[in-house]
This record gives C-alpha cells, structure tokens and sequence, in this order.
C-alpha cells in the first residue's frame, strides 16, 4: 500500500529531486536508509554501545579517509589477489 504526502523542503533538495525521474523511489530509499541507520543505533544501545552523534562523525571522517586513499591501483590489485585467493592461487606470505 502507499500513501500520498505533501512535504516542504528546501530549494537546494528541491532541485536535486528534480533530476531524479522516480522522487517516490529516491525518497524512500533515503528514508529506508535512515531507518536502518535508527535501527542499528538502537540495536547497538540494546547491547551496550553508546555512539554519539560526534562518535559516528569521527568514524565517518575516518571512513572517508580511507576510502579516500583507495587509488585506482590498489583497487586492481585488491581485484587480482581476490581472483587468486578464489580459484586456490593464493600463495601464502609469511
């Protein structure tokens, strides 16, 4: 079932909904993904761990940074030694 809304947002989300041709569907993988974003936090506080908003910055910061550094070369390389460890290939290093 669905259910037709009428929402007020900003200028700036406006246009950028304006080049996606399904809003509908943009928009509610944007919610799905907040919502399992809400329920992993409240998964994670049921069991113990106490993120904060600046606790999830950093470690997006971080993310960031790493994600950062994968060149397009070390992607290639991540590719052939996951063929090799696929197919048995893989020689171990010591």
């Amino acid at each position: 079932m669905t259910k037709k809304i009428a929402i007020s947002i900003p200028d700036d989300v406006a246009e950028r909904l304006e080049r996606e041709p399904n809003v509908s569907a943009f928009i509610t993988r944007a919610v799905r993904r907040q919502m399992a974003g809400e329920h992993t936090r409240q998964t994670l506080r049921q069991v113990g761990f106490r993120l904060s908003d600046a606790d999830l910055a950093a470690a997006g910061r971080q993310l960031d940074e790493a994600q950062a550094k994968l060149t397009p070369e070390l992607r290639a390389k991540a590719a052939a030694l996951l063929s090799e460890a696929s197919s048995g290939r893989l020689a171990i290093r010591e």
